[in-house]
């Protein structure tokens, strides 16, 4: 006969284990069921730099320019737009409409040696890229060094 020490904590694990299983299956539930309704999104981006410019790369598939909008507020580059998407497809004694709606927003913190004035965006093939110019006496920092007395 084998001896085992009872532990109420078990079954309180049992217990929160399949209340946590219950939990994540009516997360699932719920987001599929408002997911017809509306459909954010977040589109994804890319960043880099080089010596002269930032660049933000953001990819809108299916979002015309007209729906995109680059805002500059408080040091924030904010991107925002709509994607509205409506396919019909109509055959013999068949009609079929997909639609697909959503909004987004993006901010980007912008860094200090930054010319607010010359930046400049361009979409083209669902990709938007915005190249922001850094100021071009702060990428040439000199050293100094200092000598103790």
């Amino acid at each position: 006969m084998i001896v085992t020490r009872y532990n109420p904590t078990t079954q309180l694990r049992e217990f929160r284990r399949g209340f946590d299983f219950l939990n994540s299956m009516l997360d699932d539930m719920n987001t599929t069921k408002n997911s017809h309704f509306k459909e954010d999104f977040s589109p994804l981006i890319n960043t880099r730099e080089d010596e002269k410019f930032y660049y933000v790369e953001v990819e809108l598939p299916g979002v015309e320019k007209e729906n995109i909008s680059i805002e500059i507020e408080d040091d924030l580059l904010v991107i925002s737009g709509e994607r509205k998407m409506k396919k019909e497809l109509t055959e013999d004694g068949y009609f079929k409409i997909e639609s697909s709606f959503g909004t987004f927003s993006r901010s980007f913190s912008l860094p200090e040696n930054v010319e607010i004035q010359k930046i400049e965006a361009v979409s083209n093939d669902g990709i938007l890229e915005v190249k922001i110019p850094k100021k071009e006496n702060s990428s040439v920092q000199k050293v100094k060094k200092i000598e103790i007395k």
